[in-house]
């Protein structure tokens, strides 16, 4: 895959917003220090901007 960017969840899901954990989920997170290798869309970005306090970009 071209243009691929790996998520990794870096912080728990307890007592967040039930609409910020279907966005992890939706990210392909489960449980934390999980990573997800996912493309690199404007989508994906927006997602990402969204749970920022939650995830962290790792190359």
């Amino acid at each position: 895959m071209a243009n691929t960017i790996k998520v990794k969840l870096v912080k728990g899901l307890i007592g967040t917003r039930q609409d910020h954990r279907a966005t992890v989920r939706g990210l392909g997170l489960r449980r934390v220090n999980s990573v997800s290798e996912l493309q690199d869309t404007p989508a994906i970005r927006g997602m990402i901007n969204k749970v920022a306090y939650l995830v962290k970009v790792v190359e």
